[in-house]
């Protein structure tokens, strides 16, 4: 049997993930800190506890694991002290390739955390495949809910920029791909986006017709985006300064551009944000 390791099991991607690997015939070991809410989630799948700051629980996790498929947590800061360890440590363990998730233009962006981990990867002289989506369309349930269901907005910092949104079922639809064909895909960074490239502003029309009440983007400020995570949302500081240095590129058309890798990979087009907008209506409406 072949089996995948699949990290932060729970999170959004990491759910399509397992579920994709697992339609496929692979045989999924989901992860997480909590393994009681992992075997909730996911009944029938073999689960484990993996915390990156507790090393006692990495062993047992990949053990008879064939492939890992590896997401940082926001929490998680420090990769020489986490991500880069647990990698030699999956290797150690007969892993033989790892999907690791990336960011869009983590090749450019030298202070994101995930450069440490691909260049990492790089230099170990195993097999890997970096995927590097761009922003997710499901950031309207996560990031954005809250301002969404309370406020009626969107209210992030990058003023008139597009973005090609990415379904999160898509990202775990190319992973399954790239598990099945590991060769094919050895040493690769994938961009990975959706069809079209958006305003916010479109976004939230689209949001709005399919609420049937009003929804709008508000463009913010630097400072007022920074203090609205802060005092509204709670965040921690590294996490706010992070969130909006990538929302500030959006100005620029740092996530505009469109590539056609989900397309070739699948043989069909990427999901648009209107059908996901149409799937998932239920979740601004509580």
């Amino acid at each position: 049997m072949t089996r995948v390791l699949v990290t932060a099991a729970l999170g959004n991607v990491g759910r399509e993930v397992a579920r994709e690997c697992a339609s496929k015939g692979l045989v999924v070991r989901v992860a997480d800190r909590d393994r009681a809410k992992a075997e909730q989630r996911f009944p029938g799948m073999e689960a484990t506890a993996l915390d990156f700051f507790d090393r006692s629980t990495w062993a047992p996790a990949l053990e008879g694991c064939d492939f890992v498929f590896l997401l940082r947590p926001p929490p998680v800061g420090d990769m020489n002290a986490t991500l880069n360890p647990f990698i030699d440590a999956a290797f150690a363990a007969g892993v033989r390739h790892l999907v690791f998730l990336s960011v869009a233009g983590a090749d450019k962006m030298k202070w994101v955390p995930h450069r440490k981990v691909e260049l990492h990867l790089q230099a170990s002289g195993n097999r890997w495949t970096v995927l590097r989506p761009g922003f997710f369309a499901q950031n309207l349930q996560d990031a954005y809910r809250k301002d969404i269901t309370e406020d009626g907005r969107i209210y992030v910092p990058a003023g008139t920029g597009r973005v090609a949104f990415i379904d999160v079922s898509d990202v775990g639809a190319v992973t399954a791909q790239v598990l099945l064909e590991p060769e094919r895909f050895q040493g690769q960074a994938l961009t990975l986006t959706g069809p079209v490239a958006l305003t916010f502003e479109q976004v939230a029309k689209t949001l709005e017709h399919a609420l049937g009440r009003p929804v709008k983007y508000e463009a913010a400020s630097v400072l007022g985006y920074a203090r609205h995570l802060r005092k509204a949302r709670r965040m921690p500081w590294m996490q706010i300064v992070i969130q909006t240095i990538l929302h500030v590129g959006l100005r620029s058309g740092d996530a505009e551009k469109v590539e056609p890798t989900v397309e070739a990979l699948l043989g069909r087009p990427a999901h648009s944000m209107q059908a996901y907008v149409e799937r998932s209506v239920a979740s601004w409406r509580a």
